[in-house]
Parts: C-alpha cells; structure tokens; sequence
C-alpha cells in the first residue's frame, strides 16, 4: 500500500482527519484494522457535528459527507460537544462503555495529533475528556479439564492440523490474527516469531506440546498444489487458512467437547492460555505480558484474576483462622 497517495476509502472524512490515518499507519506503524477503527469513530463524530450544528440532517446520518470539514471548523469544537456527542452515540446508538471509551480515545489521539504534532490547534480540549467508567469483568476462560477435554475432542479429516492449531493457542495465548499469519520460516528449533498488534514482532518460545503438534501436521501438510507455500496453516483449498475458518473450527470442538459456543471463541482460549500459566505455572504478571505481547502491563492484570478456591484459601491461611469464640474455650 502507498500511504502517500489519497486512500478512496477515506474520502468521506476531513483532509485533516485522513491525514492523521496516514501518519497512524505509516508513522506510529498502527494495523490497518486498528486505522480502520479509528476512521469509523471520526466518520460518526463529524457526522455528529455536522448535524448538531444543523449543516446536515440526522435523519440522513448514515450518509453525511464530512470531507468539507476544515480547520476553522475544528477549532470551533468545544469540550461540550464531544460531551454531547458521548451521550448521542450511547442514547441513540446504543454504544457500549467499551465502545464509548474506544470514542474518546480516538478523539483524544485525533486532537493530540493536531497540537502536538501538526501544531494546527493550540489547545488539546481533550485533555480534559473523561473516559467512561468500564465495567470490570474477569474474562472467560476454559479450565484444566476442559483445556484437556478440547484437545481430545479434535476430529475429522484436519484432525491433525486442527490439533497443532489448538494446541498453540491453549499453550502460546496468540491471537487469532497472529496463529493465521505463521509462515514456516517463522519456526526456528523451539521458537516461533509472530507479528502481533501495530505490526510488533514477538518471539514465542514452544514448549514439547508445541513442537510436537507441528511435527505431527508438518508430516501431513499437503505438498502439491500448495497456492501459498510458505503458510504454515492450510486450508482446504491448500491456501493461507483464513480467521473465519479457525474461528468455525474451534466452534466445532468446542461443541463436541461439550463447552458453550456462545461463552467461548479463539481468543477465548488465549484468555485460557493465560490463566493456566498464571495459575498453575506461576508464571509471573511481566514474563506473562511478554508471552501475550501486551504493551501495558495492566492489559495483562486482568489475567490474574484468582478462582474461588484460591479466596477460600488464602482466607483459611489468615493466622488467626482457627481462633475460637470465649464460650467455645471453657
């Protein structure tokens, strides 16, 4: 892709706005899929603030063109619109706190970008936006037995690559991204390089389970007819295996194995690769957010989150746990 010339899909933003895309993805190194997320809450806030300030119809709000907002316009913008406009998106489009939060941290970089870096605004009024407060949930995760249970559960003529596929993600936490765009060359010995989020490579170490499954499909992978040599994961038509296809295959497991398909997904087994090394591996919180390849270490707390028997324990090993009420010492 050549990021200097005028992306089409793009064209219904502001020239500033896409400007900023181009410096996320060719500067920063941001994934096009997280770009794209960025391009789609700055179409629905300019359209927002087109309607607000009656130059469009929100009747008509799927459809405004932005591309002639420009910087006298953006100037204008107050810390009460985005407040506003954070009400909008949750009353009338039902956005979530996650999504609200994703918002406002677009906006922020939107404005950071126009200040600090394009030095076009002298004031960031974002500074001074408040995320939404996000519910704190502990993921989902599979247990040791049902980990166990999955991997039994493999079947069917792919059964040995969707074998190796599930074992990497109970084992190595990667995304669902990062396990469907392995090549080979990417193997070497007990290491695996992946590229993760913003284009990051990473180092992945395989333990025997790992090498073992690879061995295992890589003496089976088809040979002849192979459209992209170098993926390591094939599909059916001996091509690049694709997201949707993992995605329908673990389902499948996943429901032969008895679990809830609707509670569990690929990266639900990242969440349990994670779990498994820190609760029965004792892997520690920073050598975890290196394995996950997380760039804040408080993305990686919310997989140290303890079961019940760990509470009930660590409250019988209080020292005054055995201590008896005055009548039961008589």
């Amino acid at each position: 892709m050549n990021i200097n010339k005028e992306r089409d899909e793009y064209r219904d933003i502001p020239p500033l706005a896409k400007r900023f895309l181009v410096y996320l993805l060719g500067i920063r190194g941001k994934s096009e899929k997280t770009v794209q997320e960025y391009y789609y809450d700055l179409r629905t806030f300019f359209r927002y603030m087109k309607c607000r300030r009656d130059l469009a119809d929100f009747n008509e709000f799927n459809s405004v063109d932005t591309s002639d907002i420009n910087l006298d316009f953006i100037s204008s913008i107050t810390i009460d619109d985005l407040y506003d406009f954070l009400m909008y998106v949750s009353r009338k489009r039902a956005n979530s706190a996650n999504s609200m939060a994703r918002k406002v941290s677009t906006l922020k970089s939107f404005f950071n970008y126009l200040t600090v870096k394009a030095h076009l605004l002298e004031v960031d009024i974002t500074k001074e936006l408040d995320p939404p407060k996000l519910p704190k949930a502990l993921p989902r995760y599979l247990s040791l037995d049902e980990s166990r249970n999955l991997l039994e559960s493999v079947d069917g003529e792919y059964a040995t690559r969707d074998y190796a596929i599930i074992t990497l993600f109970l084992n190595c936490g990667m995304r669902l991204s990062e396990l469907v765009g392995i090549n080979i060359n990417d193997i070497k010995e007990d290491t695996l390089t992946v590229i993760g989020k913003g284009n990051k490579e990473r180092t992945i170490y395989l333990n025997n389970a790992c090498r073992r499954a690879i061995e295992a499909y890589m003496a089976v992978r088809p040979k002849d007819g192979v459209v992209e040599r170098k993926a390591l994961f094939l599909s059916e038509r001996k091509q690049r295996i694709s997201n949707s296809t993992v995605y329908k295959m673990v389902q499948r497991c996943l429901s032969r194995a008895g679990l809830d398909i609707h509670k569990y997904s690929p990266h639900k087994l990242r969440h349990t690769a994670a779990t498994l090394m820190y609760k029965h591996g004792n892997v520690d919180v920073r050598a975890l957010q290196e394995i996950l390849g997380h760039e804040q270490l408080s993305t990686t707390q919310i997989y140290t989150h303890v079961d019940e028997a760990q509470l009930r324990d660590a409250i019988d090993k209080n020292p005054l746990a055995n201590e008896k009420p005055k009548n039961e010492q008589e």
